[in-house]
């Protein structure tokens, strides 16, 4: 069983940014990604990544603003957020797939998930 940990999240003023880590352990993993859940909305799909590293993909709300990136040999997965918007304020959850390399955008390709850390953006 695959334990997924966030941190790095807080509060932070708009046009800054924050560096969100997922750490990874308990077994191996492959595709990973990135979601957010905003109170009282579905949780959203934000970056995904290969289990090589190639080809992320983005949302179009966070593209050119946000990378996605991992280190297999740390087991950790990262989100760089730049240029913040308070529309980005969310729980932000980091995903794991055990069962594919290709990254997805739905959820339903995820079997290890985080707890979740909290990111809020003020104005």
């Amino acid at each position: 069983q695959v334990q997924l940990v966030e941190s790095g999240g807080g509060l932070v003023q708009a046009g800054g940014s924050l560096r969100l880590s997922c750490a990874a352990s308990g077994g191996t993993v492959r595709a990973m990604g990135w979601f957010r859940q905003a109170p009282g909305k579905e949780r959203e799909f934000v970056a995904t990544i290969s289990w090589s590293g190639d080809a992320p993909e983005y949302a179009a709300s966070v593209k050119g603003r946000f990378t996605i990136s991992r280190d297999n040999a740390k087991g950790t997965l990262y989100l760089h957020m730049n240029s913040l918007k308070p529309e980005d304020s969310a729980v932000y959850y980091c995903a794991a797939s055990t069962d594919y390399n290709f990254p997805y955008r739905d959820t339903k390709y995820y079997d290890n998930w985080g707890q979740g850390t909290q990111v809020t953006v003020s104005s």
